[in-house]
């Protein structure tokens, strides 16, 4: 296992350095136009990705997502929500759905735990907006950012939700992530950048020294410092 990362601004760093390299490489079958558009994925997306958007001299906002988490076990994933431009896009986790008889039934646990999580992504993009309207994402550079990546369910949300917007180029990029995890995003992104795929990832904690929670006023800051 590589040396692990010593906070989200040093994995941002070293993620800019490759996502900068692989946009350096034309794509004459996806041209964009304009400024390069970062999208992070809030809350703890957002360290990583402002390191992005400084190399890269690009836009930075957010792309609000929610797990849809089971409910005995909340970590883990039955899917999950994103919302972009006032539109709500629901991914669901056939893998652990199958193993939950009926939670994908009308008004099983998935409706359920999506209602209460559609409230909170709701609030939380009235939060971290502050009353910014939607940006723009046709025919640009669009790179959607996290802090790492377990099963995947809230970038591959985050990247259907873009992909309905006609970016010219979309472009899913991680410091650490499941090996596996960062393959299944192939079929959705038009380029996937993991820094650090691995196939022993416990957790994305894991990868990081310091990995304490990243708070809405942070979130607030990084955003008005862009």
């Amino acid at each position: 296992m590589r040396q692990r990362y010593r906070d989200r601004q040093e994995a941002g760093q070293a993620l800019a350095a490759d996502v900068k390299q692989a946009l350096a490489q034309e794509a004459p079958d996806r041209p964009t136009e304009g400024r390069p558009l970062v999208l992070a994925l809030p809350r703890g997306g957002l360290p990583v990705a402002a390191e992005v958007a400084e190399a890269l001299g690009a836009e930075l906002d957010v792309l609000v997502v929610r797990k849809v988490g089971v409910p005995a076990h909340p970590e883990l994933a039955m899917g999950a929500l994103a919302l972009l431009a006032d539109t709500v896009e629901v991914v669901r986790n056939d893998t652990v759905l199958e193993q939950l008889p009926g939670a994908d039934k009308p008004g099983g646990a998935f409706d359920t735990v999506a209602t209460t999580e559609r409230e909170e992504l709701l609030r939380r993009e009235e939060t971290y907006r502050s009353g910014r309207p939607p940006v723009d994402l046709i025919g640009r550079a669009v790179i959607i950012v996290d802090d790492g990546l377990a099963t995947g369910s809230t970038m591959k949300a985050a990247l259907i939700a873009a992909r309905r917007y006609s970016p010219g180029r979309l472009v899913a990029a991680i410091p650490v992530g499941a090996r596996q995890t960062c393959t299944e995003l192939q079929e959705l992104a038009d380029d996937v950048i993991c820094t650090w795929a691995t196939d022993d990832l416990g957790s994305v904690g894991s990868a990081y020294e310091k990995f304490t929670q990243t708070t809405n006023e942070e979130v607030r800051e990084i955003l008005d410092g862009h």
